[in-house]
């Protein structure tokens, strides 16, 4: 168990707020401890590599990141337009893209079915995530749900023989609701999707388990959420230390920093955040970049293998 868990369970959280600690850690981390609530989420492994980015993007523009073994193209989708020309709705971003990923890779295992029901369910999962129901935060949801059923992605996976998926998009198909707001105006919200076939493969062959209390004590901090779903998916399987430099680490989690003094130390306040909710975690800042160490997996083999005995 880190210091920041200890000293929260010798002391209290009041107290570890008076140390030097960035206060945020110590809040992810007493929430981590306190969670009761439980329950285990599931993401493609190809996000654990290779993630969407964490600002908006122009509406046409695509998005491009790689790994040491991943690559990811996203290709944003277009809405028609009634005697008009489609317009592109750009590619998803943030931490509620991230969180609407997990929700439908999650149910999807949960139900070993390609089609997961929305609407009522993801607002209601969304809640027990900690993302208020209302206001900006639900049309930020609305947004980036329909950002997610209309883009396209490639994943190109090299090593382990492991294929890639290439020109698919997450959703096959997804059906928008007419609702009438306040001002008159149609919205539209995804109430029902259904992966694609080839997606939905990748993902029950190579799911990475996650402890459902870290995601919602980090809802909020979308590269704290990609570092937490790349150790679950990388520490558990070393076979002994591994360094990982600053370079490939900008490569993987700072596509949108120019300079590596300007992403440094968000990476590691970030990391922070990740380490704060997977406080069995084994790893190292150094002036190289990051040493990982081999570590017990956020969730247990034997919860998974029963979580999974269905699929």
């Amino acid at each position: 168990m880190g210091t920041v868990h200890q000293l929260i369970e010798a002391h209290g959280k009041q107290h570890v707020m008076q140390l030097d600690f960035d206060r945020r850690v110590v809040e992810a981390a007493y929430d981590y401890m306190s969670d009761e609530e439980g329950g285990v989420g599931f993401i493609y492994s190809g996000f654990a590599q290779a993630a969407l980015p964490h600002k908006k993007l122009a509406d046409d523009a695509v998005w491009q990141i790689q790994t040491e073994r991943v690559m990811l193209l996203v290709e944003p989708g277009r809405r028609a337009v009634r005697d008009g020309v489609p317009v592109p709705v750009g590619v998803p971003y943030g931490s509620k893209a991230r969180l609407i990923v997990l929700y439908l890779t999650g149910k999807a295992l949960e139900t070993n079915s390609r089609e997961v029901e929305l609407g009522r369910s993801l607002r209601e999962w969304l809640s027990r995530m900690g993302i208020p129901q209302g206001g900006k935060s639900i049309r930020d949801v609305k947004d980036q749900a329909e950002r997610i059923s209309r883009c396209r992605m490639s994943f190109q996976i090299e090593g382990n023989g492991r294929s890639g998926l290439v020109n698919q998009n997450l959703v096959d198909n997804a059906l928008f609701l007419e609702a009438d707001n306040a001002s008159g105006q149609g919205t539209l919200f995804l109430e029902r999707a259904k992966l694609s076939e080839s997606f939905f493969e990748q993902l029950k062959k190579h799911p990475v388990p996650l402890e459902e209390s870290s995601i919602r004590a980090i809802n909020g901090h979308s590269l704290a959420l990609d570092l937490y779903c790349w150790l679950a998916y990388r520490l558990h399987v070393l076979p002994g230390s591994r360094t990982v430099s600053w370079k490939a680490l900008k490569g993987q989690f700072g596509t949108g920093f120019s300079r590596m003094d300007h992403f440094r130390p968000t990476f590691k306040e970030n990391l922070a955040l990740a380490l704060a909710v997977y406080p069995a975690a084994h790893v190292e800042v150094t002036d190289k970049g990051v040493t990982l160490q081999p570590s017990r997996p956020p969730v247990a083999p034997k919860v998974t293998s029963l979580g999974s005995r269905s699929r």
